[in-house]
């Protein structure tokens, strides 16, 4: 018979096990959401899968992707971007379908001169068509700790925000002839590479690569509110209810205080729209344009 201390010491261990194979079956962690795709060895999963690092030097980029495909989702991933002098340098996070009429949502960093900022570019294709790029500066230095860059992508609507804060919304206008991304599966991608013939002052200033390597790190991936694509169905069936607590995200929008923050960014930080780029479009300004102004008005 087992003394009382060993039979403590049996049901500690238990306990643990237990607890251990929770964490582990609930955790995420990169190993299991992404696949290295380019690199040769500059991309890394390092701390248990915990994070996730990209480097770029003079001989190559890197970049991974999602295993998962979405066709809908609230997609969350942590930032901390290329330290220092990243000029010439583009760090690109984004959802993407594959084919000659691919949908796209873009984030992307343009590096920049030490002390001078990052210009968020923002950008959405639908039906292989893109041309709606919006641009941002950022409110915080995104080189100095990480920071969430989230993109809410339902059916009426794709919103981006970083750390909770709306910057851009792009609305379903299917109704006036705009396409809008709702049919074709996306993986979540992002690389890290060399682009210094336009990322920085559209050219002007050029790589140094005697900062080699840059590097950008990812952490805290969640997209639980997402809608896995597989074997040509949707994890969220036809029955799924957009009003229940876990799916709310398929028919959010912004409230009143979301709308005046994004407001606030797009006064405050906002330095290319092209919605307001006439000289761009003789012809006129998109139709999704005089949309947006019209529910502004």
């Amino acid at each position: 018979m087992a003394s009382p201390s060993a039979s403590s010491l049996c049901i500690a261990t238990l306990l643990l096990a237990i607890v251990s194979w929770a964490t582990s079956a609930s955790a995420r962690n990169f190993y299991q959401d992404f696949d290295i795709t380019w690199g040769d060895g500059r991309a890394q999963i390092l701390n248990n899968g915990d994070l996730l690092t990209l480097s770029l030097d003079k001989a190559s980029g890197s970049g991974f992707q999602s295993k998962n495909e979405y066709l809908f989702g609230k997609i969350d991933m942590q930032l901390k971007l290329v330290p220092g002098n990243s000029a010439g340098t583009v760090t690109a996070y984004y959802l993407s379908s594959k084919g000659s009429t691919w949908d796209e949502i873009d984030f992307e960093f343009l590096g920049n001169l030490s002390g001078d900022p990052y210009i968020l570019h923002t950008n959405v294709f639908s039906q292989g068509k893109g041309n709606r790029e919006q641009q941002f500066y950022l409110w915080f230095d995104p080189t100095a700790d990480f920071h969430t860059y989230s993109i809410l992508w339902n059916p009426q609507r794709i919103i981006f925000s970083v750390d909770g804060t709306p910057i851009r919304e792009f609305k379903n206008a299917e109704s006036i002839g705009v396409p809008f991304p709702k049919s074709q599966p996306m993986r979540i991608y992002s690389s890290l590479w060399n682009a210094d013939d336009w990322a920085t002052r559209g050219g002007l200033v050029k790589t140094d690569w005697t900062q080699a390597p840059f590097t950008a790190s990812y952490r805290n991936f969640n997209a639980d509110n997402a809608c896995n694509w597989s074997s040509g169905s949707s994890s969220c069936t036809s029955s799924t209810s957009s009003s229940s607590d876990g799916n709310a995200w398929l028919s959010e929008e912004l409230d009143s205080t979301s709308q005046e923050r994004l407001k606030w960014v797009q006064s405050n930080y906002m330095i290319y729209n092209y919605c307001a780029d006439a000289k761009r479009f003789p012809q006129g300004l998109p139709p999704e344009c005089t949309m947006s102004r019209r529910h502004e008005t």
